[in-house]
């Protein structure tokens, strides 16, 4: 290997002052100038092998080395090797970090999975994945079949954050301090395409604390969710290593003592909130008796049949560079799908499913979009809330307001991405003509976000006529800050609810496109073959879609209609007279080809572009995927036909 001139250059210095410094060309002349006066009769070659001994028994070699301090290359050491077990040796590590590696070994006691058909070639089944978030890392397993012992074999290296930028190595007793747990979602992804969350699980890991060996190993059960939260669903071998292995491990009842003073922490702050929402409670009552009618939601039941402060499930979340705008964020999680959670009675069972189950099982119901959404808006600097009240159909529902600085009050619904300008009817006024409202909000009990709680105490819960002045103790009632935060504040250790941030897309939307495009082809080739019909590409016509597409998604996340003179333009220039051009966009949230084919054909308007007969029928399709964060995008797809027009 050859080094570049400017470091030899740099090197030639370096060694030039090392030799100034001892002052060795002093004693080479010295050395060289006895040698020389005692042998004159010697050849050349001779004096060089003489003068270099010589040199080297006066220990000016010897001066010299030192200086330089010179050490040839050495295999690492046996402790730098070992910073991972042998046969994980691909993980990247920082030797000056320290990590936490959770292994899960294999699963046993799916009981309910016990007859499900082999995972053979050729057989569809369904799958399990595991994810897993620990101090702000995520991670998720590959999927494998489901089974009564499902084969899970993975590995994640996850990094032990320091409490201080100063703290280089923790040690067993900062590491107690770190409250977080490891959290493990287990999801269900049918055949069909439906998605499932089976189980929710908090694991404590500090008992490694204690380990000699820095390594433990142990079952954890998982049970179920919402009402089968308390029924095991299965068991999890797992292990896990610290690396390195400390210096000086705790003792279990040192451990052991520090989670019993986290847990009566946490117990009396609840305690004493429970107290003070009772009394809150009854204050509202008092204020008006229509008051229980009204629906103000202060508890809710997450996955693990807790009941938590709602606020807790609300913190603001910066997305990076993964999305720009508030107003894409509303398209980021009005991609994500609805879906409500059965219960075993039949109807729906309500259950707010914390930022991470929700994020992994990739969809969920009205409440956790209105929470994502939120803290999303909160992230950008929106004054925004979730509100719960009802929709037109009288059916419970909620959605996000935001406030503005000139009190410009803006409806978001989290479902669609729909924003709505509200304006209030101040009911003193006389003759005022009350237009219909745009959105389908009905009435409101209350709202909230991450530090704040207000419950409408105005006469009416009308949307129409409610005021949004929320700093407004006649109108609004709102609960103590100081309270709130108690429970759900930032800083509080143990944290309640980690923040779970956003993951990047790994779908290639180029690649996806023109593979959908290709598939949707095959299947309108054989469609129209099963109708007698050929089907002839018009190539030219289908990349002049792309911009119109790209306008559409535009719109969409932006709000902003885009002009769509030039694709008009293009159009009418490829279309020849006499010609008739027929389009059809439509989008979907998934990347399934036979699914969407079969929704297009179901619209009548693509249906007859699809099917179309006539003279010099031409079609043209193009697709187009715009990936979203978490798993999530948006499939645009434009059908075309040009034909000659028939009298």
């Amino acid at each position: 290997m050859t080094l570049p001139p400017e470091k030899v250059a740099e090197l030639k210095k370096v060694i030039q002052s090392h030799l100034n410094q001892l002052d060795i060309h002093g004693q080479m002349r010295n050395v060289l100038s006895e040698s020389l006066r005692q042998s004159h009769a010697d050849s050349t070659h001779d004096q060089e092998k003489n003068l270099i001994q010589i040199l080297k028994s006066n220990g000016v070699v010897d001066d010299i080395m030192k200086t330089l301090k010179f050490s040839p290359n050495k295999p690492k050491k046996e402790k730098d090797k070992q910073w991972l077990p042998d046969e994980h040796k691909r993980f990247p590590v920082d030797p000056e970090k320290r990590y936490l590696y959770f292994q899960i070994l294999g699963g046993k006691a799916f009981l309910e999975h016990l007859q499900d058909p082999e995972d053979i070639p050729g057989n569809v089944v369904s799958t399990f994945t595991i994810h897993v978030h620990f101090n702000g890392q995520r991670y998720n397993s590959k999927a494998v079949a489901c089974a009564c012992e499902p084969a899970f074999e993975e590995g994640f290296l996850m990094e032990l954050k320091k409490n201080t930028s100063y703290d280089k190595m923790q040690e067993a007793p900062s590491l107690l301090l770190n409250t977080d747990k490891i959290h493990i979602v287990l999801i269900k992804h049918d055949p069909t395409g439906d998605v499932h969350l089976i189980s929710s699980h908090h694991l404590e890991w500090r008992g490694i604390l204690c380990s000699p060996s820095g390594h433990i190993r142990n079952s954890i059960e998982m049970n179920g969710v919402a009402t089968e939260s308390k029924i095991p669903v299965g068991v999890l071998d797992i292990r896990m290593d610290l690396i390195p292995k400390l210096q000086q491990i705790l003792s279990m009842d040192v451990i052991t003592t520090q989670m019993n003073l986290e847990r009566s922490r946490i117990a009396e702050r609840e305690r004493l909130f429970l107290c003070y929402s009772k009394q809150w409670w009854r204050e509202y009552l008092q204020i008006r008796l229509s008051h229980s009618n009204r629906l103000i939601k202060i508890f809710a039941q997450d996955e693990n049949s807790v009941h938590r402060l709602v606020c807790s499930y609300i913190k603001p979340l910066k997305s990076g560079r993964l999305i720009d705008t508030p107003r894409q964020a509303a398209r980021f999680v009005s991609l994500i799908a609805y879906q409500n959670y059965p219960s075993m009675s039949g109807g729906s069972h309500e259950m707010w499913t914390t930022r991470h189950c929700f994020l992994s099982r990739g969809k969920g119901d009205v409440e956790d979009h209105s929470v994502l959404l939120c803290s999303l808006l909160l992230g950008f600097g929106l004054n925004a809330f979730v509100c719960i009240g009802t929709k037109k159909n009288n059916s419970p529902h909620s959605w996000v307001v935001t406030i503005g600085t000139d009190d410009t009050i803006l409806f978001w619904e989290s479902l669609t991405a729909q924003r709505y300008l509200h304006k209030a009817v101040d009911p003193n006024e006389s003759n005022v003509l009350i237009e219909k409202p745009e959105h389908p909000f009905v009435t409101i009990g209350c709202l909230f976000n991450h530090e704040t709680f207000y419950a409408n105490s105005q006469p009416t819960d009308a949307i129409s006529m409610c005021s949004f002045d929320i700093h407004n103790q006649a109108h609004w009632k709102s609960m103590s800050f100081d309270a709130i935060k108690s429970v759900c504040g930032r800083g509080l250790m143990p944290d309640i609810a980690p923040l779970v941030h956003l993951i990047p897309s790994s779908l290639d939307g180029i690649l996806k496109s023109n593979e959908l495009e290709n598939e949707l082809r095959a299947m309108v080739f054989q469609h129209r073959n099963d109708m007698g019909l050929t089907t002839q590409w018009d190539d030219e016509l289908s990349y002049l879609l792309s911009p119109a597409l790209a306008a559409y998604e535009f719109e969409q996340s932006t709000g902003v209609v885009m002009p769509n003179d030039d694709f008009q333009h293009a159009v009418r220039r490829n279309v020849p007279d006499g010609h008739t051009f027929k389009g059809f966009p439509i989008q979907f949230a998934h990347t399934n080809s036979r699914k969407a084919f079969s929704t297009c054909l179901k619209a009548p308007a693509c249906n007859d572009i699809i099917c179309c007969r006539g003279d010099q029928v031409k079609l043209a399709l193009r697709v187009r995927v715009f990936p979203y964060p978490e798993r999530t995008c948006v499939v645009w797809i434009m059908f075309a036909v040009k034909y000659k027009s028939v009298l």
